[in-house]
């Protein structure tokens, strides 16, 4: 059995189209859905809270599909999970067709946090499987950059589509043929990688003592019950504990992106299209960036780049209200997805490089757990800033503010996770 890029090459290609179509799937519903709230689906203007529900149901059913995606994997395998996700997805496309209130649209969100949880999670953990140690940052980077160019892609084509068509009926077939295609690429194509997963940790046990062994955490057993991961990942490695509350707070800024951007936008007079280009300068930065943000952290390190995408992801977020015009809000968007592609790739390649094979699919799993349930958190904490501060600005404060604080914490607790560069006594 061989690992690598290059001697799997047919399977990472099949994964990284599953994981472009995962990002379409969530692109489809980031600009037509929220820019109508109130038009289409009956928001009352000014409901922060209303505006944010469906944010909130998706960032806590994903961050719990993600932990339990992880532990599943583990029994029933990579492919089982990912087709599972593909199945929740199938509805979610018709529900916002016939949808009758915004009620509607926080159910479809629900299953879309199922569908993203399942399927995200498979791409990432199916790839760490058959590829090497040292391209664990190239192959993240990789990841996130076919996903993130289909959330892109997506907010886009379905500005136009909604100006041609309408808003539902361009939805709903933009929903269709994604899904459609994903369902069936999962079952025909891709293959099951588990056995690699299970081939790496014979080879741990039975080959010679490495060189540059990763700093693995002491405290757990080699095979740790879920209460026993659940811990270690969240309090009892401060390293792990570090990285985990650093993925919930930059989900902050997605919530943001996500649910007030596009409002904020259309209430400036944007259109549709032209909100696709704006907030699409946040997804293509984010995504187009992590071709390179990932590799270059498999030469120079993870701890710095993490830290300083918490950073300068604050300064994109804070920069968006200063001014106006099409450029300005272009310019900030980009910004804001620079400091993502820094850190978003590589706060999981770190979790990767200090969890053992035995139970690293839990340890992502429980890493995107906290990372997608900041989506709840911070949907919640910038609806109620909105709603004391009165404006969508306020909103846009309190993510900078705790991107900063985050990035403090991460750069005092966390520390170099590469074993090249920081290997094991």
């Amino acid at each position: 059995m061989h690992f690598g890029i290059r001697v799997n090459l047919g399977q990472f290609l099949q994964q990284l189209l599953q994981v472009l179509l995962v990002g379409m799937t969530l692109g489809m519903m980031r600009n037509v859905v929220p820019a109508l709230a109130e038009s289409e689906f009956g928001v009352p203007r000014g409901s922060f809270m209303l505006l944010t529900a469906f944010v909130v149901a998706f960032g806590f059913v994903k961050g719990t599909m993600n932990f339990v995606a992880g532990r599943m994997a583990e029994r029933l395998g990579r492919k089982q999970v990912l087709s599972i996700g593909w199945l929740i997805a199938l509805p979610i496309a018709p529900m916002i067709y016939f949808a009758t209130s915004w009620s509607w649209v926080v159910a479809a969100t629900v299953l879309l946090g199922i569908n993203q949880g399942l399927t995200w999670s498979m791409t990432q953990t199916a790839k760490l499987d058959f590829t090497r140690a040292d391209q664990r940052g190239l192959v993240i980077g990789l990841n996130e950059f076919a996903g993130y160019v289909g959330v892109a892609i997506a907010g886009v084509a379905t500005g136009y589509l909604a100006s041609a068509l309408g808003p539902r009926e361009g939805l709903l077939w933009f929903g269709i043929a994604v899904v459609g295609l994903a369902t069936l690429m999962s079952w025909l194509a891709v293959a099951e990688t588990l056995p690699w997963a299970r081939h790496e940790v014979k080879r741990h046990a039975s080959g010679p003592a490495q060189a540059l062994r990763p700093r693995y955490p002491k405290t757990v057993s080699a095979q740790p019950s879920t209460s026993e991961m659940f811990a270690l990942m969240s309090w009892q490695d401060r390293r792990m504990a570090a990285i985990c509350q650093a993925g919930l707070v930059e989900k902050f800024v997605d919530a943001l992106v996500w649910a007030f951007w596009p409002i904020y936008l259309h209430q400036q007079g944007v259109g549709l299209p032209a909100i696709g280009w704006i907030v699409g300068a946040y997804g293509f930065t984010w995504g187009g960036a992590q071709l390179f943000t990932g590799k270059l952290s498999d030469r120079f390190g993870r701890h710095l780049m993490n830290t300083w995408g918490m950073w300068i992801c604050a300064v994109g977020v804070a920069l968006m209200p200063f001014g106006a015009g099409a450029a300005w809000w272009s310019i900030a968007a980009a910004i804001a997805g620079l400091g993502m592609a820094m850190l978003y790739p590589n706060l999981s390649a770190a979790v990767a490089d200090i969890a053992h094979p035995n139970w690293r699919a839990s340890a992502i799993g429980i890493y995107r757990f906290w990372r997608d349930l900041g989506y709840g958190i911070g949907a919640l904490g910038l609806g109620a800033a909105a709603a004391l501060g009165g404006r969508l600005e306020a909103a846009s404060w309190f993510v900078a503010i705790a991107m900063l604080v985050s990035g403090a914490l991460l750069y005092h607790w966390g520390e170099e996770t590469h074993p090249r560069l920081n290997p094991a006594a």
